[in-house]
């Protein structure tokens, strides 16, 4: 689902299409949207949990796209399970991780709407994660972000983590209708204040802006601020 747009999840006027119409055009109408990497600020905090001694176990990555994240994750040794709105999207992430050497044992993809699959997780009986991944999970219509987002972290088990990692500024490329459909980019502390995780329950670990290299669609260099948030479950 990644996009460069509104994090609150507004509806930007009363002819927006359907949220699934929407990403399979923006998926179905060209070849593949994303590089297939793994974002890289997502890369390096996850490396540091590691590296602080996390074992890798099972994660969820929210609107996942073609799958560059996931894949990342399940190379690495978590067990996860990519979600998107998009079929297109979800049909390139699997054959990603078959190019890749992966089994559905490893990384799995379902293209669902997240609203409905996160209302039926608990009728599911659905698992606690161990890791909750959001990179850039924005979209320039209707998305009910916070309630997603507030029922993914009640998946996460104790001891586990709430990685979002979000578009903290406008690109300094976007102008007019792009500029507008940034305009209610949330900074990293913001972020925390519309999670309202409970802090009987929740250790803030990373409330912080990184800056991120990166090519403007003209080809120039740029530099981007991405918005990082990192809770961990204590209970």
């Amino acid at each position: 689902m990644h996009t460069h747009s509104d994090p609150a999840g507004h509806a930007h006027g009363t002819s927006d299409p359907a949220p699934v119409d929407f990403w399979e055009e923006r998926y179905g109408s060209s070849g593949q949207v994303w590089s297939g990497r793994v974002n890289a600020t997502t890369a390096s905090v996850v490396t540091d949990l590691e590296a602080a001694g996390v074992v890798p176990g099972t994660a969820l990555d929210l609107g996942c796209g073609e799958g560059g994240d996931a894949i990342w994750l399940a190379q690495r040794g978590w067990r996860v399970t990519g979600l998107d709105i998009s079929p297109t999207a979800i049909g390139r992430a699997r054959d990603a991780a078959v190019t890749a050497g992966l089994g559905e044992d490893q990384v799995s993809f379902i293209a669902t709407d997240l609203s409905a699959w996160m209302a039926g997780a608990a009728g599911r009986g659905t698992d606690s994660v161990d890791l909750v991944t959001a990179s850039f999970f924005h979209s320039p219509v209707l998305l009910p972000r916070g309630e997603i987002l507030a029922a993914a972290a009640s998946l996460v088990a104790p001891g586990g983590h709430l990685l979002l990692v979000t578009h903290a500024a406008v690109p300094p490329w976007a102008t007019g209708e792009d500029a507008a459909h940034h305009a209610d980019l949330l900074s990293p502390a913001e972020e925390v204040e519309a999670l309202a995780l409970d802090p009987t329950e929740w250790e803030l670990l990373l409330v912080e802006t990184r800056t991120r290299q990166a090519t403007a669609p003209n080809g120039e260099p740029a530099v981007l601020d991405d918005g990082v948030v990192l809770a961990r479950r204590i209970a």
